[in-house]
């Protein structure tokens, strides 16, 4: 008697899902809860445990097929019926059936297929495992996988490329030219021909979109052809920020246990003026404006896949300590491609920090259904002209983005300039004034 394996139930907003790798063949060996397959939605990549101990039987979906919520994709047998196709050749021989061995014979070309299927270049990968091989041109067969039954982790090929690297750096210096060889040709000698080797090779490659690429295509575009997105400058003297958090880094991060960074200051700044501005951090839904009376702001983080935007759960609430510890937890889980769908489920506020990556200027777009999205930027020392006197400052431009069919420019206008105040004396964030 076979056990179905079955697409778990999905979110709620998730209609379908793609099967991005099995990571069992059929005649495989499966204990309970031992992943079989990973499948990827418009924002996860969910990973499907077995429900029972077994043998993996017929896979009814490849990888790439398409599947929804309770469809079958697989089956399991019991372990007492098979295993790697030795026992069921066994079985085979003993009864003498010509049923019996046609399908000891099935088993074999199974097993066959599998492990010609482990030998290739094209074994189950994890995302961030695929993105690294592709990147770097690696053949996985020659790194060494120390994750569950050897699969291959992505600490593995890091460690791979860090040999490579030191091999290279420890190699001989290539010898040098004999003096005859560097001579120049005779004047009458004819030039030399156009390289047609591949250094002339134009290579081109072509890969289908990640479902969470397209799917972050599809909602900038919608994004822009949906709302009336307007987007307002200011600049932020980021020297009052840097002071205190020098004064007191050591005593934060011995005390709470995580390094205080800057974002801590803008989300309880960002908090604070959507109090104040509460159409920044409203929404629309058909010809209804919809006031959020909690404070739900998303923090976009570029994870190996793409771009994620992990929420922060009422951040009025939330302490400077418990801001920062949440942030770095969500910036391990998008690295490892393990954010789940409730951390990136609603959100009525983006923060995005292009700055991170060197940006100085940007207008980032909006995130749907939400209203506004704040953008930081690279803090850089300009000259600034203060009582009458021209002096050296640590200053960050700061953009946002709004709908102008809920959001007025003096409203925009008005939450960006409370933004900037509170960074500049940021007594007021603790006084909320």
């Amino acid at each position: 008697m076979s056990t179905e394996v079955k697409i778990p139930q999905l979110p709620e907003s998730v209609s379908d899902a793609t099967i991005v790798s099995w990571h069992k063949q059929p005649g495989d060996q499966v204990k309970r809860d031992e992943i079989l397959v990973d499948i990827e939605t418009d924002k996860v990549v969910l990973e499907v445990p077995a429900p029972e101990d077994g043998v993996m039987g017929e896979i009814i979906e490849p990888a790439g097929a398409i599947v929804t919520a309770g469809q079958v994709i697989a089956r399991l047998e019991k372990a007492g019926k098979g295993g790697k196709g030795g026992g069921k050749k066994k079985a085979a021989r003993n009864d003498g059936g010509k049923d019996t061995e046609k399908t000891a014979k099935q088993l074999d070309t199974a097993t066959a297929g599998r492990d010609a299927a482990d030998e290739g270049d094209d074994p189950a990968l994890s995302p961030a495992v695929r993105r690294l091989v592709n990147e770097h041109g690696l053949d996985p067969a020659e790194i060494e996988g120390t994750g569950k039954g050897g699969r291959l982790l992505k600490e593995d090929v890091l460690k791979y490329l860090e040999t490579l690297e030191a091999e290279a750096a420890q190699a001989p210096a290539a010898p040098a030219t004999a003096p005859e060889a560097q001579a120049a040709p005779a004047p009458s000698a004819p030039p030399p021909a156009p390289s047609t080797g591949p250094s002339g090779a134009r290579p081109e490659k072509r890969v289908p979109m990640t479902r969470l690429r397209a799917r972050i295509a599809e909602r900038l575009v919608e994004a822009q052809q949906n709302a009336a997105m307007l987007t307002t400058f200011n600049e932020v003297n980021m020297k009052p920020v840097m002071d205190l958090r020098a004064q007191y880094k050591d005593r934060f991060e011995k005390r709470h246990g995580v390094r205080l960074g800057f974002m801590s200051f803008f989300v309880k700044a960002a908090t604070e003026a959507l109090k104040r501005f509460p159409e920044v951090n409203a929404s629309i839904d058909g010809k209804d404006i919809v006031y959020h009376g909690y404070f739900d702001i998303g923090i976009a983080v570029s994870a190996p896949r793409g771009l994620v935007v992990p929420i922060l759960r009422d951040t009025d609430t939330l302490t400077m300590s418990e801001v920062e510890r949440t942030i770095n937890d969500f910036g391990k889980k998008a690295e490892a491609g393990s954010l789940g769908m409730e951390d990136l489920t609603g959100g009525t506020f983006t923060i995005s920090n292009g700055g991170v990556f060197g940006s100085l200027l940007s207008t980032p777009i909006i995130n749907p259904p939400q209203s506004a999205i704040l953008g930081m930027h690279r803090i850089q020392e300009r000259p600034m002209a203060e009582n009458g006197q021209v002096v050296i400052r640590p200053m960050m431009y700061l953009a946002l983005s709004y709908d102008h069919r809920i959001i007025d420019g003096r409203e925009a206008v008005q939450f960006l300039v409370t933004i900037k105040d509170m960074l500049e004396d940021p007594a007021r964030l603790l006084l909320e004034v």
